[in-house]
């Protein structure tokens, strides 16, 4: 897998071939490689400037008299062109910097070409299906014929209804404190929010995942290191008069925590969990999933995070993938995998799989986690390399990978719509109840309707 700058130099037609695939301009890539240009020649009219300065430096040393003086004078000047070279360079290598920081990731070639999330391709299928009579038809075409289904013929109380309905969410009071898209959790879902995240961190750390609180907020220096800030801006939280931001995910300070540091290939593969609430404002998701708890400013998320050397990222792609699978499947709940097309992949990922799980009320299939290869993309912007010791120099920039393991709200709203009974009580996947069963006040099989 070509990294840009290494791209840009030897083989500049891949990066041409990867933004004609993800339908944008090839300007910026033509001024990369302007730029790129540029950047050598004065290098190399900059280094041919310093080798006469010192063979002039030796010279003076030798000579005596008005030879000497006319040497001095002479060492004067090129030291004088030899600054604003250094300058030249410098302003020129961060205006290539700033074309470089702003080119998307490389596809890789297995990605599939597409303009939306209307052109992903789905590659698997898992489960069995509960399909209301009414949504037959548009369940054939979600799963291309390959999935297994049962149908019903009444339909469930759907997430966003059922939370309110039937008293297990208070999103009325929370719009009066928060404003729209926050929510109080009760009883019977804290229970099951907090069921959630052990099961998945239990599962990890058996995987031999270092479990991580992160910091819940970042500065906008290593933020702009995980994610095109300027692109991203508008989806954080600011914390006023500060240089700090709520995070959206831990996948981004877990990506920060090794800034400017060089791992060594024995310490590498890094394989992080971790766990944290997560904080965004869903620009541009007016008018979408506005009621319930599935599109929401903040949840609780366990996150996949993994250093790598570059010639092992693709097999840790398939790893967190199928850790992903493993915990869903636990869960019991119908899904589907999909490989997102280049106009849906954003600019960070090479290659990212979703898995969106079946939703009966609703009669699709909604994104429930992102398994993404980011290749060297972020560790570029964070300057964080590999040696083969600490300490030695550098043979590159590692590879770093992210993936959901369980968004808690939205794997919620799957167990409400897939295990919600005829007299509105939802079936708890037994996978979790092993995590609830020692806790006296919590739910053991079912979670019950409290109001109707």
């Amino acid at each position: 897998m070509w990294s840009i700058l290494r791209a840009l130099r030897e083989a500049p037609e891949v990066l041409i071939e990867s933004q004609k695939k993800r339908g944008e301009s090839i300007e910026i890539i033509e001024e990369a490689i302007d730029l790129d240009r540029k950047w050598r020649e004065e290098l190399y009219r900059l280094n041919q400037l310093r080798r006469e300065r010192n063979q002039l430096s030796t010279q003076v040393k030798k000579a005596q008299g008005e030879e000497k003086k006319k040497l001095i004078e002479e060492a004067k000047k090129i030291s004088e062109l030899v600054k604003k070279g250094e300058e030249e360079l410098k302003r020129i290598e961060d205006e290539l910097d700033r074309v470089l920081l702003s080119i998307p990731n490389i596809v890789h070639e297995s990605v599939p070409v597409g303009e939306d999330d209307t052109e992903n391709v789905p590659v698997k299928f898992w489960g069995k299906a509960r399909v209301f009579r009414e949504h037959l038809d548009a369940f054939l075409r979600q799963s291309e014929g390959k999935a297994e289904y049962e149908v019903i013929d009444k339909p469930v109380v759907g997430h966003a209804d059922a939370v309110e309905q039937f008293g297990w969410a208070d999103i009325e009071r929370a719009a009066k404190v928060a404003g729209s898209r926050f929510f109080y959790l009760l009883d019977d879902l804290v229970w099951l929010d907090l069921a959630l995240i052990t099961y998945a961190i239990d599962f990890l750390k058996k995987k031999g995942f270092t479990i991580i609180n992160p910091p819940y907020m970042m500065n906008s220096k290593a933020y702009s290191g995980v994610t095109a800030f300027s692109d991203f801006e508008e989806v954080l939280y600011k914390i006023e008069d500060e240089d700090l931001y709520l995070i959206a995910t831990s996948e981004h300070p877990i990506a920060g925590m090794h800034m400017n540091e060089t791992l060594g290939e024995d310490e590498l593969p890094l394989l992080y969990a971790g766990v944290s609430p997560c904080f965004r404002k869903e620009a541009g998701a007016h008018g979408k999933d506005t009621k319930g708890i599935f599109r929401v400013h903040q949840f609780h998320k366990v996150e996949q995070f993994i250093y790598c050397l570059p010639e092992e990222s693709w097999d840790w792609h398939g790893k967190l993938l199928e850790n992903v699978e493993a915990i869903w499947q636990g869960l019991g709940i119908p899904y589907r995998i999909v490989n997102i097309c280049t106009g849906d992949l954003g600019i960070v990922a090479a290659k990212k799989y979703d898995l969106e799980a079946w939703m009966p009320a609703q009669g699709k299939y909604r994104e429930m986690v992102s398994c993404s290869n980011c290749t060297d993309w972020q560790s570029y912007r964070l300057n964080i390399r590999f040696a083969e010791k600490r300490g030695m120099p550098s043979k590159g920039f590692v590879h770093t990978l992210n993936s959901t393991a369980i968004a808690t709200t939205r794997a919620i709203t799957a167990i409400i719509e897939n295990f919600q009974l005829e007299d509105g009580r939802v079936e708890i996947p037994k996978v979790l109840r092993k995590y609830l069963e020692p806790i006296e006040s919590a739910p053991k099989d079912f979670i019950e309707p409290k109001r109707r």
